[in-house]
């Protein structure tokens, strides 16, 4: 097919998707609106687990690094590659790699390298561990926005990803998400906001669904009350 046959063919299609336009104006505000409930941990978690992630539900802070722990002896990694967060700094992630005899790379172990340097030590992480701006429940979705310290790559490069997140981060649904966003909106806020959904899938060869070829093959997440 040459150019203008494929622009022809977009344009065809646009016009006869603006035939069909749903009408927005004069709903309800509880039209389209999910909830999750009310339990709005226990909604994340099973949606975690429905894309094809793993749940672990804790109860408080101490559990939550109990089953860090675990998940690392399990993993058994050389090297993590963490986000610079307030709640990794409540539950003293830093501590818990030092003592199994992981390396860390973040933010600021990286800042003083060149690039060929930053970005090998980047690649060489065996996990990633971060938080997250939210989670939403209806989805099992968790989102991140980019900044210093908060790096996307820490949820893309390692082959696998262990997501904290605290209940007080969960919305209920996209509606929810898209307020808060709206509420926080700052000239710090950036242009890159990124919604992770289970672990990385394509279905490019063959049509058959494979697991972790352009991303994490393994996503964990753990999901403190209160």
């Amino acid at each position: 097919m040459n150019r203008d046959d494929f622009l022809a063919g977009v344009e065809e299609a646009a016009v006869a998707g603006r035939a069909h336009r749903v009408k927005t104006r004069d709903l309800p505000d509880t039209v389209g609106y999910v909830d999750c409930g009310d339990d709005r941990c226990a909604a994340l978690a099973a949606e975690v687990e429905a894309v094809g992630g793993e749940k672990h539900l804790v109860a408080n802070d101490a559990q939550a690094r109990d089953t860090l722990a675990k998940l690392l002896a399990e993993i058994k990694p050389a090297v993590a590659f963490c986000w610079q967060h307030p709640l990794l700094d409540r539950l003293r992630v830093t501590e818990t790699l030092r003592s199994h005899n992981i390396a860390c790379h973040d933010f600021d172990s990286l800042a003083g390298l060149d690039d060929h340097a930053r970005r090998a030590a980047m690649l060489s992480s065996d996990v990633g561990i971060s938080s997250v701006d939210y989670a939403v429940a209806e989805t099992g979705s968790l989102v991140v926005c980019s900044k210093p310290g908060q790096e996307r790559m820490v949820s893309l490069l390692p082959p696998v990803h262990v997501a904290l997140i605290d209940e007080a981060q969960i919305v209920p649904d996209l509606y929810d998400l898209f307020e808060r966003l709206q509420e926080n909106d700052s000239p710090a806020l950036p242009s890159n906001v990124a919604f992770i959904s289970g672990p990385s899938k394509t279905g490019d060869i063959e049509l058959q669904l494979t697991t972790g070829v352009h991303g994490p093959g393994r996503w964990i997440v753990v999901i403190i009350r209160g």
